[in-house]
Parts: structure tokens; sequence; C-alpha cells
């Protein structure tokens, strides 16, 4: 089972998790038991799985404080959390401590729910408790704040991330970027970009996209410019989202020809235009009087089609 983990390259997000739980490091045997009890819950099989734990724990081959945690997960993975913080409760009762799984577990399912408030109070429960959140933690909360409109709490959180030394994931980072709307955190999710950068972290062109289009949307032009030749410098090949954002607000903002330059990059790289794009050439060149050119656009935009 350990070759089979290795393998699926699962084996140290296991370990992570069950030194969360317990604190330290567990024996070879327990990590396989435990590996196997989640294997059979992410397949949603939910009664398998608790009779296989039980028969686990009567075996003494799973640790008490890894069994209620898994209780814990099992019943908020089936959404019902009553039942889950009343295993967690009776956890503490019986003198078992509280661990950073469990609680990311309570945090995930609030933010999946929207309750993006209980989730920040049970972060705060979590730090008064003496449970220090991971990174995992802080990736759920500044997923649910982006995806239900608090953009500046999950700008907030990938700051905290930073300045604590964790990364946030790509794929939380690209989700609170692509809900900021203000050009004042569009700038302030870039700063964090650059410091992320500087730690250690990967950005993908979605990343690179959602922070041009939020500059242009802001009218920043240079700096949506600026990102692009960043993405190119990394190696990473522009797409059309971020073409279409370039051009129509080079258009917009009276650069038809800048807007035009980027219309033959595109299609040189064999990125197909849309209507949206030639209908932006087409106004910009009407706009200043050059009907040659809004026809020549236009013409073009026909032979395509």
């Amino acid at each position: 089972m350990i070759q089979v983990l290795c393998k699926e390259g699962r084996l140290k997000e296991v370990v992570d998790l069950l030194d969360r739980i317990c604190g330290k490091r567990c024996l070879p045997s327990v990590i396989v038991n435990t590996s196997l009890v989640f294997r059979v819950l992410e397949e949603m099989r939910i009664e398998e799985s608790m009779s296989l734990l039980k028969r686990l724990l009567m075996k003494n081959m799973v640790v008490d404080t890894i069994g209620y945690s898994i209780v814990v997960y099992a019943k908020a993975k089936e959404g019902d959390l009553v039942s889950a913080r009343k295993v967690f409760d009776e956890m503490l009762q019986r003198g078992f401590s509280a661990n950073s799984f469990v609680y990311t577990v309570f945090v995930r399912v609030c933010c999946e729910k929207g309750d993006v408030k209980e989730a920040e109070r049970l972060l705060s429960e979590m730090e008064e408790s003496g449970v220090s959140p991971y990174d995992e933690t802080f990736n759920c909360l500044i997923g649910g704040f982006a995806r239900f409109g608090w953009e500046e709490k999950g700008l907030e959180y990938c700051e905290v991330m930073v300045t604590r030394g964790l990364m946030p994931s790509c794929s939380a980072f690209n989700e609170m970027v692509k809900s900021v709307s203000k050009i004042e955190n569009v700038n302030r999710a870039n700063e964090i970009l650059t410091k992320s950068i500087d730690k250690g972290f990967v950005p993908d062109e979605h990343t690179y996209s959602h922070l041009i289009r939020g500059f242009i949307e802001g009218n920043d032009i240079d700096q949506a410019l600026k990102l692009f030749y960043e993405m190119e410098y990394r190696k990473m090949s522009p797409g059309f989202e971020v073409f279409r954002s370039l051009i129509v607000g080079l258009c917009t903002c009276g650069k038809v020809e800048a807007g035009e330059k980027y219309l033959k990059i595109m299609k040189k790289r064999l990125i197909e235009p849309n209507a949206d794009i030639y209908d932006a050439l087409i106004k910009a060149f009407q706009k200043i009087g050059d009907k040659t050119n809004a026809d020549r656009v236009y013409n073009e935009m026909i032979s395509v089609r």
C-alpha cells in the first residue's frame, strides 16, 4: 500500500494529514490503514468506510484521535454539520485534543455552503484553542470569500498567508483574482502575486488572464501590457481571453492601431479572433473617422466566418 501511495504521489499528502491530526509521525501501518479508510470515503461509500474504521479501531489498528477525525470528516462530507459537530464535541469531552485537520474540515464545508462568517469564526476558535491553521485552511477561506463576493476578505487572507510564510494554492489565488472588481484591489492582488512569486509561488495563465482583465476594466492598459509581456517572459502562452481583453481594451481607450497589432500576433499564433474583437476594432476605426480601415476589418471578419 505504501508503494501504491508513492506511485500515486499521495504518500506525503497522507503523512501530512496524520501529522496534523496526531501532532507527530505515525507508524507505517497507521498510514496504510488511514489511507484505506479515506480512499473508501472519497468514493462516497460512507457506510462501508465507517464499518472499516470500526473494525480497525476494535483491533487497535488506528488510534482514537484519527478515528474521531475521520468520523467528523465523513459526517461533514455527507453535509451533516450538526452530527459532525456532535462527534467533535464528544471527542473533546473524552480528552482528545482538537486538531487542524478537523477544524479545516468545518471551515471547508462552511465556505462551500456560503457561510463564510461562520468559517471565519471557526478560524478564530481554532487559533484561540492553540491550533495552528495551515495552507488548506486559508485556501478554503480565500476561495469562499471570493465566490461569495467578499473580495477584500479574500485579499486579506492571501496577505496573511504570505506574511506567515504559507503559499496559497494556484486555484485559490485564481478564484480570488477573478472575483476582484475594484482597480485598487486589482493593484493589491498584483502586489500579492509579486510577493508570492518571490517566495516560490508559480502562477498559471489564468492568474495572468484575470489580472489583465482587471487592469483593462480599470483602464490601466500599461499595467495590463506589462503583465502580457511578463507572461511571455515566463514562457506562458497568452490564450484567447488575454488577447480579447487586450484588443477590446486598447480599442476602447482609443489605441486602435495597437489593438490591431495584437490581432496580428493572435492570428500568427493560430488563435482565432471572434466577433467581439472585430466589432471593437471596427467601432474604434469608425470613431476616429477611418472608414477605409473600418471597412477593411469588416471584410476580413466576413471572410473568416
